[in-house]
Parts: C-alpha cells; sequence; structure tokens
C-alpha cells in the first residue's frame, strides 16, 4: 500500500487543520460514546469558538484547525471480516456495515516568516490504514508512526520571492486527493490516490516563480515510508501551472524502494488536470503510470485514469460522479494481477459552515477475487468475489 497543507494535486489538497483547547476530551468522549455522540460534541465544541474557514489564530501567528470524520455505511457482500476493499486500500469508509471513525484530526500550523512549522495528528480508521506498510523495527513502524500524519518545520529563505525549504514528515505532492476526506470531491477515495502516497518523509525544497506558475523538489526516504527500508534515498519533483478556470500539475518519483537493495529503482509519474468550464461545472482528469524494477526478474508495471466530474447545485450542495480504472499487470502493487473499475457517485451538503455530509454510492470490480464476501472462513481462508458495492454516509464537523 502507499500513501494533506501543502501537497497532492498542485501541493495536493490541504487538510483542513483544526480544533480546540479541549481536544483530549473530544477525542477521549468520542471514542466511548461512539460516533454518533462524537459528532454533537464536536459541533458543540466547534460552535463555541470564535472561527471561521481559516481555523483559530493563536498567539505567534499558530493557526489551529480540527475536525472529527464520522461515518457508517453498507458493503452488500456482507464482508465476514467487516472490511471493505482490501489491504492498503480504504482510506475512507474501510469498516464496513458498522459506524466509526475515520478521522479524529488536530492541526498545528505556522507559516515561514521567516521559520514556520506543521503538526498533523490525526488517528481513525483511516490513519491506521494510510501507515500499514511502515516498515516494523526497532523505534519504527505502525505503533510509532500512526497518528502522526505531518510534523515538520520550515523556513523561507528571501531569495526572489522566497524559497521553501521544508523537513520532516509531509503531505505527499502526488495525485489529486489528499487523507482528509473533507478535501475531496467524494468521500471514498479512488485506488490511484490509495495506492500512491499520502505523505512523505524528508526534505522539500519550493519556489512560485509567478503566482500562476511553482515548482518543487523533494529528497525522501521512500515510497510513504518514514522509516527507510534500504540506504539509498528517493527523489520527487513537481511543476504546476494554474489560471482562472484550469490548473495542470506534472509530478514525478524516482528511488530505490524495495527492501535492503539500493540498486532496483521504482519510477512514477503523475498528471492532474482540472478545468471550470463554467461556473457549476467541475471537472478533473488524475493519469498515472508506474514501474518497479525486480532483482531476478523483469519490471513490474501499474497505471491508472480517474475522471471526476462535479455539479454544484448551490453553495452548500454538489454531487459528483467518478470514474476509475487502475491496471496492476504484475500484482506488485494490490498484491494480486488484476485490472480494478470503480464508479462512485457522491452528493455532497454542507448545511452549514462547521458541517458537511457525504453520501457516496459506489461499485467496485475486479478481474481477480479480492472483495470479501459473506461465506465463513474455510481453512482460514476468506471467501472472496470480483465486485462489492457500497452506499456509505460520511459526516464531518470542522474548525
Amino acid at each position: 500500500m502507499m500513501h494533506d497543507p501543502s501537497a497532492r494535486g498542485v501541493e495536493r489538497a490541504q487538510p483542513g487543520r483544526w480544533h480546540r483547547s479541549p481536544r483530549r476530551r473530544l477525542v477521549r468522549e468520542m471514542l466511548r460514546g461512539g460516533p454518533g455522540q462524537g459528532l454533537l460534541l464536536a459541533l458543540g465544541l466547534l460552535g463555541a469558538l470564535p472561527a471561521g474557514a481559516d481555523g483559530v489564530a493563536l498567539p505567534g501567528g499558530i493557526i489551529l484547525r480540527g475536525a472529527v470524520d464520522v461515518y457508517g455505511g453498507v458493503n452488500f457482500n456482507l464482508p465476514s471480516d467487516r472490511d471493505s476493499w482490501f489491504y492498503g486500500v480504504g482510506t475512507s469508509g474501510k469498516k464496513a456495515n458498522e459506524f466509526s471513525v475515520n478521522l479524529a484530526s488536530i492541526d498545528f500550523s505556522k507559516e515561514p516568516e521567516p521559520v514556520g512549522f506543521h503538526l498533523w495528528i490525526a488517528g481513525g480508521t483511516g490513519a491506521f490504514v494510510v501507515h500499514q506498510s511502515e516498515p516494523a523495527g526497532t523505534v519504527a513502524g505502525v505503533p510509532v508512526w500512526q497518528y502522526i500524519q505531518a510534523a515538520s518545520v520550515s523556513a523561507r529563505i528571501p531569495v526572489g520571492r522566497g524559497i521553501i525549504v521544508e523537513a520532516g514528515i509531509m503531505p505527499s505532492y502526488l495525485g489529486f486527493e489528499g487523507l482528509a476526506s473533507w478535501t475531496d470531491w467524494t468521500y471514498t477515495r479512488s485506488y490511484t490516490g490509495d495506492l500512491s502516497p499520502y505523505y512523505d518523509c524528508g526534505v522539500r525544497v519550493a519556489y512560485a516563480f509567478t503566482d500562476h506558475f511553482s515548482a518543487q523538489v523533494r529528497f525522501l526516504n521512500g515510497w510513504q515510508t518514514i522509516g527507510d527500508v534500504n540506504n539509498a534515498k528517493s527523489y520527487g519533483a513537481q511543476v504546476a501551472w494554474s489560471y482562472e478556470s484550469w490548473s495542470l500539475t506534472v509530478n514525478g518519483y524516482a528511488g530505490p524502494d524495495l527492501p535492503n537493495d539500493d540498486v532496483d529503482w521504482r519510477f512514477f509519474g503523475d498528471v492532474v488536470a482540472t478545468v471550470t468550464p463554467w461556473a457549476p461545472l467541475q471537472l478533473a482528469l488524475e493519469m498515472s503510470a508506474g514501474t518497479q524494477q525486480q532483482p531476478t526478474s523483469s519490471s513490474s508495471n501499474w497505471g491508472s485514469v480517474a475522471l471526476y466530474a462535479r455539479w454544484e447545485f448551490i453553495p452548500k450542495l454538489a454531487a459528483v460522479v467518478r470514474g476509475e480504472v487502475y491496471r496492476d499487470a504484475s500484482g506488485f502493487i494490490t498484491g494480486t494481477q488484476q485490472t480494478l473499475t470503480e464508479i462512485t457517485g457522491t452528493l455532497a451538503y454542507a448545511p452549514w459552515p462547521p458541517l458537511l455530509i457525504k453520501l457516496d454510492a459506489r461499485w467496485d470490480h475486479s478481474t481477480a477475487n479480492v472483495f470479501t464476501g459473506s461465506a465463513a472462513p474455510v481453512g482460514g481462508q476468506l471467501q472472496k468475489l470480483p465486485t462489492q458495492t457500497l452506499l456509505i454516509a460520511g459526516v464531518v464537523a470542522q474548525l
């Protein structure tokens, strides 16, 4: 598995950052009382603060943001393990036929003027899924990093318009979708999103040449790993253009990412384009392709295409349709040789500023049997099916 601000798409969609001082009570009560009680408590706390869309301004130029993302839904396969999708996929709505917490999140940030930082702490099913592939070891692995989605320091070097240097754990620059569901058009993520990095660990150097053109390079431990798996480093680059009703972002990644292998490289490219033909309609296209050299066999290849259309009926109500094809020819990324297809329809409603409700209807198909069925395990093996159909409601209260 592989995998918000400062990145994804044009520096990936910014996660809504947030919260308040009684954050410990918020998370504790949410986990004790279940999603419904947690949501009500979150709304009460959020509504008690004089905050706008940009969070709460604290002394010293620090911005506090937060959110609670809860969900519930139906997987019509009735999976016996109560999990939708497969390993590494499901950063939103992972649990089937139950209520759960996707992300309980708190975010502190300060712009680099001249020195800044970003600390994003979040727990929930989405946080667990996104860190599943962290390499285990001494002071490493899921138990150490599961709740840290970003932790970095940054500085602005006064050259030209200002060179930004950031080091630590950062949201990834790859892809159209981010880990925070409230920044995405749909509630559930594409395979392209869930099977590419949501975070990086390393150093980022970025420069905005104009208001419409920027570039960055990254020096990284690896493909969505905080702990490294070998002695080599990986490299990323992005160029991004935007102007009025359109944007185009081209991303590249290269580096050796196999365990204990400094020789065999992974190459990945990702292009994201968005356009607003006229006011109510937004379109987005994402295309990706990757290859991994192998020490004893030919390279493994994968690629995807995802198309999005979003129609805003009124400022509070929008509908989204996404169609995607993801091909993993050798099974390197997903663990199974397969071509995945998904169609998702989303209705997004924001009745008032702190609250966002999304309803996803989604159909997934694979050329292999990868989705869990309802039959009892036989010999420890779960029943696997080629399709699944989901109906998921996600509710987010944010600061």
